[in-house]
């Protein structure tokens, strides 16, 4: 009996990976550390002139406590190519670059992102023009980051407004305001992070952000920006109150990033919408991240997007043993630090629902002294929310028993202790 050697996968056969955020550099890692054959690697294709890094640590990144370079990504096998993919040819299964570099593929995988929403501001885009005017930032990539923190050095007393309260938002002004900036936060919303926390909660972190000097606006609308010499000086809000401003940082969100699958005439709605497989309407092309719409939800978070990462992986490399991705169940964290010398930074774990409807079971517990709160809400038996707010060392054990949506025990003691013991937490 004669042995062969495996014949090398030709170009069609290989998995080309638009994308070089978390979940595209996660899949690549996972195919190439998965791949036997002695043919080529996965191909990446970022657009982006550095590393690839871990954007959720961003805001770290800006407050100085990291150096960009501790959060890049592990290197990924196969080839990574730092251009623009530009079109996709569905036919011939080529991706097209902006380098001129053509890319053959047998699954493209899209893991392209999100943009960043930039609000139809008054003022913010002279007649004519297609960028940013100077001092108008969004907080999105490592450029942006870059950015701000050579616009704002420390001691220089730079005045920043940040318009959104969301969790990019709160980000945000915390680290602008750890790097000496005079920071304003304004929320059109009734209470900052309005989609993860509840108003206790919210009031708390409300709380955390003055001790660290931040002036915080809710049912605040901003109108628009005001420009002199092509930058922004001040903006303007909706009751006519105008903030002077060195800065502007808009912190309104993200939406999927869908023009490369659209012009391919891919099924695109919110999202690229995909199956249960991560399949698009074309069977050869996947879609992961941020850029992906599965039964209706694109989250664009972290988590969903490395465990499509993870689950697209597990389907590419053993089909017959791969289970249908059926969802995730996502986690918020954020650390707040207060920027007083021995100070405790705020912990922040929120999950499911922040508000209960009348029938469900709510425990809470708040420590004002120590500024600590924790909420979790059941349904039936059923943990379907909750938000941890104080010296969290871990979420543990609770937010697993979410994760997992398991039953909890009938008399729900094992509840109470996990709320009122930091080491389950």
């Amino acid at each position: 009996m004669t042995s062969s050697t495996p014949s090398p996968k030709s170009s069609h056969d290989r998995v080309v990976v638009i994308g070089s955020g978390l979940a595209g550099v996660r899949l690549a890692q996972r195919l190439g550390a998965g791949d036997s054959d002695s043919g080529p690697g996965p191909v990446l294709i970022g657009d982006e002139p550095h590393a690839p890094y871990n954007r959720v640590l961003l805001a770290d990144v800006l407050a100085g406590r990291y150096g960009p370079e501790v959060i890049t990504l592990p290197p990924t096998p196969g080839e990574h190519l730092r251009t623009r993919a530009v079109r996709v040819d569905r036919a011939d299964r080529i991706v097209h670059c902006a380098d001129g570099s053509v890319v053959p593929y047998g699954t493209l995988v899209l893991a392209t992102g999100s943009n960043p929403v930039l609000p139809p501001l008054r003022g913010l885009f002279e007649p004519g023009a297609t960028e940013l005017p100077r001092g108008v930032h969004a907080f999105r990539t490592m450029d942006d980051c870059l950015a701000l923190s050579e616009a704002v050095r420390p001691g220089t007393g730079t005045r920043v407004v940040v318009i959104g309260g969301g969790l990019l938002g709160v980000s945000a002004a915390r680290a602008l305001a750890a790097r000496g900036a005079q920071v304003v936060l304004t929320q059109q919303g009734d209470r900052l992070m309005e989609r993860q926390l509840d108003p206790a909660a919210s009031a708390l972190v409300h709380r955390h952000l003055t001790e660290l000097g931040v002036e915080v606006h809710t049912e605040c609308r901003v109108r628009g920006v005001r420009q002199s010499d092509g930058a922004v000086t001040s903006v303007e809000l909706a009751d006519g109150y105008v903030l002077g401003t060195d800065l502007t940082v808009l912190a309104c969100g993200v939406r999927p990033r869908t023009g490369l699958a659209q012009a391919a005439g891919l099924d695109v709605r919110r999202g690229i919408v995909v199956d249960d497989e991560l399949r698009t309407s074309d069977p050869h092309i996947r879609a992961i991240g941020d850029c992906a719409e599965h039964s209706g939800e694109a989250r664009c978070l972290a988590a969903p997007a490395l465990e499509q990462a993870d689950a697209l992986a597990d389907c590419l490399l053993s089909p017959e043993d791969a289970r249908p991705y059926s969802g995730t169940r996502a986690l918020t964290r954020l650390t707040l630090h207060t920027g007083r010398s021995g100070s405790a930074p705020l912990d922040l774990a929120a999950f499911g629902d922040p508000e209960h409807r009348p029938d469900d079971d709510v425990v809470q517990l708040a420590d004002a002294t120590r500024g600590t709160y924790r909420k979790v809400i059941v349904r039936g038996d059923r943990l379907v929310g909750g938000v941890l707010l104080g010296e969290l060392t871990a979420v543990g054990a609770l937010a697993r028993a979410w994760e997992a949506d398991d039953p909890l025990p009938d008399d729900g003691s094992p509840l109470l202790h996990l709320l009122t013991h930091d080491g389950g937490l």
